[in-house]
């Protein structure tokens, strides 16, 4: 430190002083300038009366911190009394002034002065202790209680005689207090000064000289204080003497001191103890009365002393505050002799303050990953009571991952002490108790809360570990089809749950044309409409994953059941029916009651109940002749055949499904009753037609209509290709001498039908064909018995645009023959 900061400090200190004095000076500056580190604390030494701002020490550089570390650890001073006089300034990592220090205000009499605190750094957490010791500045001059000091003494006190002052009181301690008195005149009276125990001096005037009252009954003088500052202060009362008669003899106290002990706390009127002086003057002379003489320490007001010497308390004394007192009591006769004595009053601590707790630093939010022993709060605690009264013993409650640890005298921490998890507790009550030693013990606690911050530990779990839901057909697209729910222990963001639909393939297509899933509420929508007949179910996976850093996820097996619905009609596989012809099943007239007519044949692709059929006879010529199995769709005679029963029979057959609502289908059977071929070839030409349209067979004209040109063009060909190749035969033919080449001549032959089909027997079937121009209708017949189909050739021939097929039952019981309208005629090979 340079010459000039040493100015700056203290600029009072340099004056032409003896040289003993400014070598004092110097060490005192020394010691000023001159920071002591030792772990972790550092002192200093200022002059009070400072201005705001003054430099007061380089802690940065003392403490070995870099500026860097005093930011990022956010330094600041703490200290347990509420007035802070010292400030940190980070930016440049020094101590200054805060607020003016009066050194007399801080510590009074006590020397040294000092101020204490310390200084915090977080992130981590560190401490300092940091001391700065108050020097003296002579800012306060000697002063007395009264202006004026009144004395009656005899005219008879003899050369000797004693007379109180009263002192002064100097603020300032050590050379600026007070250091001298001087007293003016001198000519009856001198100064005599005693030094005491405590360093004070004891104030007294001397008569050097008989007084006269003849001469001089009043006298003034003038009584001068002053201290060792620079520059020297001084106070003054004014002495006033009225000489009075012989009074030749002086109070006396018993004791030069008196000494008592009082607890701290003790009620208004407690006797401290009994002082007593004598007088061997008689009458009013030997009359003495008593007072304390104390001014400026406020002694007065504490303690109070009666005209029998009686020492009453009468304010209340505080061992934290004062730990003795010194009252210096007076004996003053009637003539105005007087005498003086101490008394020394010493205070007991009682047990009667709670330890006082402070948060030096403390952490509202720790994460729940961290590692133990890490630092939640730091703790200072002060009791000031003493001794036993004083010492502290704290804890925390118990049941929670924390524990107290000492770090230091009065210093505490709270840390961690096993793994945090919030998903169980995501807070806690921190509540620090301390006590200390006393009978009975006193005791102080806080509560600290201390936020547990989460931590993305938890994966998202789904509530159920698979779901299954069930859609009905021919939904519309965008349907919610049900919800997904999970759930994640974690908070916030790491709580958020997004859900996502995992990628697979059904039947060679995208989940995603199927379903989709809301990413927020996992609600899961058909994409598309579904169709029971082609697909029944379907598998799926969903992904719920949080909003962590990196996301945690769970996945979830969805299975989606499509429900039928009955959308589908019956569709009628036999009889067939068209529009260019008509069917026709041949009854004999003979047929037995119960005689199997035709079998209606219909399936429903529908499932369940929308596909169970039932058949009913809606329309017939005559209802009292046929009915309809239920349940297998036959046809049969229910009496004989009579001669009155017509030979044309129109039936309408219902096929109906179970569904709700129910679907239906009919078909139109048309019945010959004959016994003869003949027979029933009369009436055979005569049938209606009816013409009934159904919208589900629109595809299936479409169809037929596209064959049916595929074949015309095919016969096309085909007959072409005949024509060349017989003309082609006929060239040959002539010239290999005009024979006709020999055709064999091969029945088509057709495979059998199982009997899971829509007849009961497998058939074999063998074609015949006439041509007529004249009809181009197709009937089909059934003759009544065997003997009908044993037509030759000649016989089918006759018929006009006839087309035989012979029906063989493979059992041999029945036999039956259809007959076909075609515009090719056939000729017996």
């Amino acid at each position: 430190m340079d010459n000039h900061r040493f100015l700056w400090i203290a600029p009072s200190w340099i004056v032409a002083f003896s040289a003993k004095r400014i070598a004092w000076h110097i060490l005192l500056f020394l010691s000023a300038i001159a920071p002591r580190a030792a772990y972790g604390q550092v002192s200093y030494s200022i002059a009070e009366e400072m201005a705001k701002g003054s430099f007061v020490g380089n802690i940065a550089q003392d403490l070995g911190l870099d500026l860097k570390r005093l930011k990022s650890g956010k330094a600041r001073i703490y200290t347990t009394d509420s007035t802070e006089y010292i400030e940190l300034n980070r930016e440049r990592g020094v101590l200054v002034i805060k607020e003016r220090i009066d050194r007399e205000s801080l510590c009074g009499q006590t020397t040294p002065c000092a101020l204490h605190f310390q200084i915090i750094l977080e992130n981590p957490m560190e401490l300092y202790r940091v001391t700065v010791e108050i020097v003296d500045v002579n800012d306060n001059a000697p002063t007395f209680k009264n202006n004026e000091k009144r004395f009656e003494i005899s005219e008879s006190a003899v050369i000797g005689s004693k007379f109180v002052l009263e002192k002064a009181m100097d603020l300032d301690i050590g050379t600026n207090g007070l250091q001298s008195y001087t007293l003016n005149p001198t000519d009856n009276f001198v100064l005599k000064l005693h030094n005491q125990a405590d360093g004070s001096k004891k104030v007294e005037m001397l008569l050097q000289k008989p007084l006269d009252r003849e001469k001089e009954e009043n006298m003034a003088l003038l009584l001068t204080a002053m201290d060792g500052g620079d520059p020297l202060m001084s106070g003054t009362v004014q002495i006033s003497i009225t000489v009075l008669d012989i009074n030749d003899n002086a109070p006396v106290f018993s004791k030069s001191v008196y000494k008592s002990i009082i607890a701290e706390n003790s009620p208004k009127g407690t006797l401290v103890t009994s002082v007593s002086a004598s007088d061997a003057d008689k009458g009013g002379n030997g009359e003495v009365s008593y007072l304390i003489s104390n001014t400026l320490d406020g002694v007065s007001e504490l303690f109070h002393i009666k005209e029998n010497g009686d020492v009453i308390l009468e304010g209340k004394i505080d061992y934290e505050a004062a730990k003795f007192y010194q009252i210096d009591i007076e004996a003053v006769d009637n003539g105005g002799l007087s005498d003086s004595s101490r008394l020394i009053v010493d205070v007991t601590d009682v047990n009667d303050n709670s330890p006082v707790i402070n948060v030096v630093s403390k952490s509202t939010s720790i994460n729940e990953d961290s590692a133990t022993n890490t630092i939640v709060a730091m703790i200072s605690v002060d009791d000031p009571d003493s001794d036993t009264n004083g010492q502290v013993h704290c804890g925390i409650n118990d049941n929670i991952p924390f524990t107290i640890k000492s770090t230091s005298n009065g210093f505490y921490s709270i840390v961690t002490d096993s793994a945090l998890d919030r998903e169980t507790d995501s807070e806690y009550n921190i509540t620090l108790m301390c006590s200390d030693e006393g009978v009975p013990s006193l005791s102080s606690n806080i509560t600290l809360k201390l936020q547990i911050t989460d931590v993305n530990d938890n994966a998202p779990l789904f509530q159920k570990s698979s779901y299954e839901a069930s859609i009905v057909e021919n939904n519309s697209p965008g349907l919610s089809v049900f919800a997904v729910r999970a759930v994640d222990a974690d908070w916030k963001q790491n709580a958020r749950v997004s859900y996502i639909l995992d990628e697979s393939v059904i039947n060679g297509v995208a989940i995603s044309s199927y379903v989709s899933v809301n990413a927020e509420s996992g609600v899961i929508h058909a994409v598309r409409s579904f169709d029971y007949e082609q697909i029944k179910d379907f598998q799926f996976r969903v992904r719920a994953q949080d909003g962590g850093s990196p996301p945690l996820s769970s996945n979830v097996s969805v299975k989606i059941i499509i429900q039928d619905q009955n959308d589908n009609v019956p569709q009628i596989l036999y009889p067939v029916q068209t529009s260019s012809s008509a069917v026709a099943e041949i009854v004999p007239r003979s047929a037995d009651i119960g005689y199997l007519v035709t079998k209606v044949v219909a399936v429903d692709v529908d499932s369940g109940q929308n596909a169970w059929l039932s058949y009913k006879l809606q329309k017939a010529t005559d209802r009292a002749l046929f009915e309809v199995g239920a349940q297998n769709g036959e046809i049969r005679t229910i009496r004989q055949v009579t001669d009155k029963d017509a030979v044309k029979q129109k039936l309408t057959v219902v096929v109906e499904d179970n569904g709700q609502p129910s679907r239906s289908a009919t078909v139109n059977v048309n019945v010959a009753l004959a016994d003869s071929f003949p027979e029933m070839l009369s009436e055979f030409t005569e049938f209606t037609h009816d013409k009934e349209y159904n919208d589900n067979l629109t595809f299936y004209l479409v169809l037929a209509l596209a064959v049916v040109s595929f074949l015309f063009i095919v016969s096309i060909i085909a007959i072409l290709s005949v024509k060349c190749y017989r003309w082609r035969r006929e060239r040959m033919f002539y010239k290999s001498n005009g024979q006709l080449p020999v055709i064999p001549y091969y029945p088509p032959l057709y495979a059998d039908v199982g009997g899971t089909g829509t007849l009961q027997h497998v058939y074999n079937y063998e074609h015949y064909r006439t041509t007529d121009s004249r009809k181009s209708d197709m009937k089909y017949v059934r003759p009544c018995n065997q003997s009908i189909l044993s037509l030759d050739n000649t016989d089918i021939q006759t018929l006009p645009h006839a087309h035989s097929e012979k029906l063989i039952d493979d059992s041999g019981d029945q036999v039956r023959s259809l007959y076909y309208f075609s515009p090719f005629r056939v000729t017996k090979m």
